[in-house]
C-alpha cells in the first residue's frame, strides 16, 4: 500500500467517529493533530496534504464542517507534553498521533478524548492498547508491521538465501539450516549472508 492511500485510509479512521455523530447536529467538529516534526517539514507537509484530502472525500472540510488543530513539537519531548495538554484541552472530537513519541504524552493528558494512532510498532508491548483485537481504553490505530507474519517472512528469506535451509520440522516459524537455529519470537529467522543467525 502507497504512502497516500494509507495516509487516505487514515484519514478515514479518524473521520469514523465524527461520521457516526454526524447526524447528532450540525456543529462543527474539531480534530487534533500533535506532529513530532516541524511545520517546515516536507514530509508532514505532504502527510497532512493527504490526510485533508481524504477527508474532503469524505465531506470533511476545514473551516466549512471542521476545524483541525495541528501542534508541531519539533522533536522535543517537553514541547509534545505542553501540546499534548493544550489540545486535550480544546476538547476536540479525535486526536491524530502519528507515533509513539505523540500518543504517549496524549494518553497521559486524556483517557476520554479519542485517539487515532499510525505506525505504531507495537502498541500492545508499549501498553498504549489492551490488545489489537479490543484496544481498549481511549486509543486505537494502526500498526506498523504484522508480527504473526514475521516467521513466514523469514522463513522465506531463508528458503530463497539457500537451497537447503527449511522450515523447522516442529511446524513452528524458526529457520533452520544445518543445526543453526532462529528462536526470535519477534521476528522471526534472520538471515545475514545466507546463514540463518541465532
Amino acid at each position: 500500500m502507497k504512502r497516500r492511500e494509507f495516509i487516505t485510509l487514515l484519514g478515514g479512521a479518524v473521520a469514523l467517529p465524527l461520521a457516526a455523530r454526524a447526524q447528532e447536529s450540525e456543529r462543527m467538529r474539531r480534530i487534533g493533530v500533535l506532529l513530532p516534526g516541524t511545520a517546515d517539514d516536507a514530509e508532514y507537509q505532504a502527510r497532512m496534504a493527504t490526510f485533508l484530502q481524504g477527508l474532503q472525500q469524505l465531506g470533511w472540510s476545514d473551516g466549512r464542517n471542521l476545524r483541525i488543530d495541528i501542534r508541531y513539537a519539533a522533536g522535543d519531548a517537553n514541547l509534545t507534553r505542553k501540546y499534548a495538554a493544550e489540545l486535550v484541552a480544546l476538547a476536540p472530537d479525535v486526536i491524530l498521533a502519528p507515533g509513539s513519541t505523540s500518543l504517549g504524552p496524549l494518553l497521559q493528558a486524556t483517557r476520554t478524548v479519542p485517539i487515532v494512532f499510525a505506525t505504531i510498532l507495537d502498541p500492545v508491548g508499549a501498553g498504549f492498547v489492551d490488545s489489537l483485537a479490543r484496544p481498549g481504553g481511549n486509543a486505537t490505530g494502526f500498526i506498523a508491521f504484522e508480527y504473526g507474519l514475521s516467521g513466514m517472512v523469514g522463513t522465506a528469506q531463508a528458503d530463497r538465501a539457500k537451497p537447503d535451509a527449511s522450515r523447522d520440522p516442529s511446524g513452528s516459524s524458526h529457520c533452520r539450516r544445518d543445526r543453526a537455529v532462529c528462536r526470535d519470537p519477534v521476528c522471526g529467522a534472520v538471515v545475514r549472508g545466507g546463514v540463518a543467525a541465532d
